[in-house]
């Protein structure tokens, strides 16, 4: 690693034993909420039932299919299963989906250890905090490289959750972020297939399995981040200067339900008629060129990854904010298909992964996803949301998360 850069394990530490501002809570429940909502209606969508029926060791966490689970096998279940829709929270600064990897991690070792709700919420927040401080640290050529920090950031915060939860000591935890360090991983080639949500669930159970392991006297290289030949060195990361700071606050919330760097795009021609137009011209950063630009996808799961298909579909009248508009059929409607060539997409270094231009009939549109919102309006946004994932089940899920009721979420999330 570069001289100077971070102790990204101390760091890392720091988190676990921390005391979060209220702020950073308030928006780590609404991200509660949110994952929640995407996790029954992930399950709902009954793509993984075969799979999740593989795993099938009792133990006392709740699994989103309904069943009672062993610790590690809840989070890997959970964590699939709430991002099997791509419709939970991204943060921009590593370009993660935090809330898959560390809340079926600290949801799991909650239920095991009889814990609070509030405990809980704040387990997940510093595992949610230590994974963008990973992926910081690590950096955007660990990202474009080719490895999914959801799976691989994702999997360090989800230790810091579980072994907060489960009260390690400081030598425990370097151990449990050693174990971790030669079991994360995870990589892009997987999206726009069944393997990407997997990813989330893996960095899910590596987390709890790295901290019980860790609890269970198991030892491992004390720096195995970024000391020689450590998951830094070997996983393309930059070892940049990552400063604490709580920045939970900056997570961004999806309201469509595809690939976040499709949503610039889509948010830019909200108002613009785009039927009739015979060229619509996309430019983002590059980044996302290997990420959500396919041209000619076949499967809804795929179409989630596609500019030319999201903007097809909005041209068409098509709710982008709609799960079940993504389906096979609606990625081989011939109308579609034929639309979406008049989209070509051109790479812009001039612009952030969070915006797009796109100009259509001449006519240039922007827009900016990291114009912030207020902390009202996000909520109110994440409550219709949920609304419309799981129907009137939401207004009770967030009356327990308000009460701090740790058993009548878990049964929220299957009954």
């Amino acid at each position: 690693m570069k001289q100077g850069s971070t102790d990204i394990t101390a760091l890392l530490l720091a988190y676990a034993l921390a005391d979060p501002p209220d702020d950073a809570r308030a928006v780590m429940r609404l991200s509660l909420l949110d994952w929640a909502a995407c996790g029954i209606a992930g399950h709902r969508d009954g793509a993984f039932d075969a799979w999740a029926a593989t795993l099938d060791t009792d133990g006392p966490a709740t699994r989103l299919d309904g069943r009672g689970g062993a610790v590690a096998e809840a989070a890997l279940v959970n964590g699939t299963l709430s991002h099997a829709l791509d419709y939970d929270d991204t943060h921009f600064a590593h370009i993660g989906h935090p809330s898959v990897a560390v809340i079926p991690a600290a949801l799991a070792v909650a239920q095991m250890q009889g814990a609070r709700l509030k405990d809980m919420v704040d387990a997940a927040l510093v595992g949610a905090e230590a994974s963008v401080a990973t992926g910081l640290w690590l950096g955007r050529g660990h990202y474009q490289v080719g490895f999914h920090q959801t799976a691989t950031a994702g999997a360090f915060g989800a230790a810091i959750a579980a072994a907060r939860l489960l009260g390690l000591d400081p030598t425990q935890m370097r151990h449990a972020l050693g174990l971790c360090s030669t079991m994360a991983s995870g990589s892009k080639s997987q999206f726009g297939t069944m393997g990407k949500p997997l990813n989330a669930g893996l960095a899910a159970r590596t987390g709890v399995e790295a901290a019980l392991w860790a609890q269970a006297s198991m030892t491992a290289a004390p720096d195995g981040l970024a000391g020689a030949l450590g998951f830094g060195d070997t996983h393309h990361g930059e070892g940049a200067e990552v400063p604490f700071a709580w920045r939970m606050g900056a997570v961004s919330h999806k309201f469509h339900a595809c690939c976040h760097g499709l949503h610039a795009a889509l948010e830019a021609v909200r108002d613009v008629p785009l039927r009739d137009a015979l060229r619509v011209e996309v430019h983002s950063h590059p980044r996302w060129m290997t990420v959500c630009n396919q041209a000619a996808p076949d499967t809804g799961l795929g179409a989630k990854f596609s500019y030319a298909h999201v903007l097809a579909m909005a041209a068409h009248g098509l709710d982008t904010g709609d799960i079940d508009a993504f389906t096979d059929a609606c990625a081989r409607d011939p109308r579609l298909v034929a639309w979406r060539h008049r989209v070509t997409v051109s790479p812009d270094d001039d612009l952030t992964e969070m915006q797009a231009r796109v100009i259509v009939a001449g006519v240039e549109c922007f827009h900016d996803l990291d114009t912030p919102l207020s902390f009202e309006t996000r909520a109110n946004r994440i409550h219709a949301k949920a609304r419309a994932l799981v129907g009137a089940r939401a207004d009770h899920i967030v009356q327990a998360i308000q009460m701090d009721d740790l058993p009548t979420f878990a049964q929220l999330l299957t009954s």
